[in-house]
């Protein structure tokens, strides 16, 4: 068998280990992928946008499956090009895709159907917008309506920053037209967590939950990342709150998109916060969250080429995914500067090293140059680790991390302490 997963990330790292994992997969093709994707699967530079060119590749080589990892790919209607060539593709179609892709798409679909999110309001005026700011006062969480690479979003602690950010978004056009609209968001207080699901457009199936660490420094301060480490499982995601999520979260998404005559299929992940046991939806992602995937993949006890094969022949509900005890942490190792300005090309030592079974080095932005290993990306790469609990997952990351180095590496030294700080939940 044959498959292409589509991405370069440590996500797509993860993907594809965990797919090289089934003895009947006879060739996985990645595209671009990276560094370290490279020494386990073809690579192939080919844009993860050019569809003609992905889809001629997976009629050519006669590609059983192919796999979405990002979400840009998921919003432009990758998985409707497939499907219109007769390709298996596992992803969510593109109206699906716009619960991430439009922060307001995704709000009034929340409100319509009765879904719990923040109050917000939708603006195209900066002007407006910021009457609004001074008006309702901080703090309060703007947003870029488009896909900003995880870093869209602002929690504002004044009105000065607040109008700052939307200034930033709007008028200084940092995410280009992903801009043209803002979410003014209320600010919920309470505790993040990552709530993914495998579905086949009937049948959902939670995944282990996870928490995500956003900002670039130790303690939750610095700018918002693309993620800078994750744990599963999340304490704060009790089995009483997971019942809640599955029941006023999950269910109402995909049966509200199939009224609408959409079939969702693939992986669906909401970013919770937490508030006095209830979950309050943040955002949705179409596809595995970046670091979160690291984590939870580690933790996959059934084949996850089972599970690809379950959504796609819509038979999830005979599957019985499994999970392994215990817990995962993955710690991101980032250039000097992310989510700012960076250099690139910084040679990286370490990652031949024997870590031992429990530990996997998922690479990110990394190339091979002159037959060495260089930095190619603000997150490089993450190390990721089973254990017993949380405190010896952490214990093995953090191991993992010593023994790789690279010029200005930047990690954070709090990955999973949250966890460490409060009671396992009573099951």
């Amino acid at each position: 068998m044959k498959v292409l997963v589509i991405g370069s990330g440590g996500r797509e790292h993860a993907l594809v280990w965990s797919l090289l994992k089934n003895k009947k997969v006879d060739k996985v093709y990645c595209c671009p992928g990276n560094a370290g994707i490279s020494r386990v699967a073809e690579c192939l530079d080919i844009r993860p946008d050019d569809f003609k060119a992905l889809t001629d590749l997976a009629r050519y080589e006669w590609i059983d499956f192919t796999l979405v990892g990002p979400e840009q790919p998921l919003a432009a209607g990758i998985v409707d090009a497939f499907q219109k060539e007769g390709l298996k593709i596992i992803g969510p179609v593109q109206r699906a895709a716009r619960l991430e892709s439009s922060k307001v798409f995704a709000k009034e679909f929340m409100r319509d159907h009765g879904i719990p999110t923040a109050a917000y309001k939708v603006f195209s005026s900066y002007l407006h917008v910021e009457e609004h700011l001074k008006m309702v006062g901080a703090p309060v969480v703007i947003k870029a309506d488009g896909l900003a690479a995880g870093k869209g979003v602002v929690v504002a602690q004044t009105v000065d920053e607040a109008v700052a950010a939307a200034r930033l978004i709007m008028k200084e056009r940092a995410f280009g037209d992903a801009g043209n609209r803002v979410v003014v968001e209320e600010c919920i207080e309470g505790e993040e967590a990552s709530f993914m699901v495998f579905t086949d457009g009937r049948t959902i199936v939670p995944m282990v939950s996870s928490q995500d660490h956003k900002r670039a420094y130790d303690g939750d301060r610095g700018p918002n990342t693309g993620g800078m480490g994750a744990y599963s499982p999340a304490p704060v995601v009790t089995p009483a709150v997971e019942k809640i999520v599955m029941d006023t979260v999950m269910r109402p998404v995909i049966n509200g998109l199939r009224k609408n005559g959409i079939k969702y299929k693939g992986f669906l992940y909401a970013g919770l916060m937490i508030k006095d046991g209830r979950p309050y939806v943040l955002e949705f992602n179409c596809r595995f969250g970046d670091p979160e995937a690291q984590a939870v993949l580690m933790r996959l006890e059934t084949d996850f080429l089972d599970v690809l094969t379950a959504i796609n022949d819509e038979t999830l509900d005979s599957l019985d995914i499994r999970w392994k005890p215990g817990a995962s942490v993955c710690v991101v190792m980032a250039s000097g500067g992310y989510p700012g300005g960076y250099e690139n090309g910084k040679v990286i030592t370490g990652t031949d090293n024997r870590f031992g079974p429990d530990v996997q080095i998922f690479h990110s932005g990394t190339v091979f140059r002159d037959n060495q290993l260089v930095t190619s990306g603000g997150r490089a790469l993450g190390a990721a680790a089973l254990g017993n609990d949380v405190a010896d997952a952490r214990q093995k990351a953090y191991e993992a991390v010593a023994k790789i180095t690279f010029d200005g590496a930047h990690y954070r030294e709090d990955i999973a302490c949250r966890a460490l700080n409060r009671p396992e939940p009573a099951s």
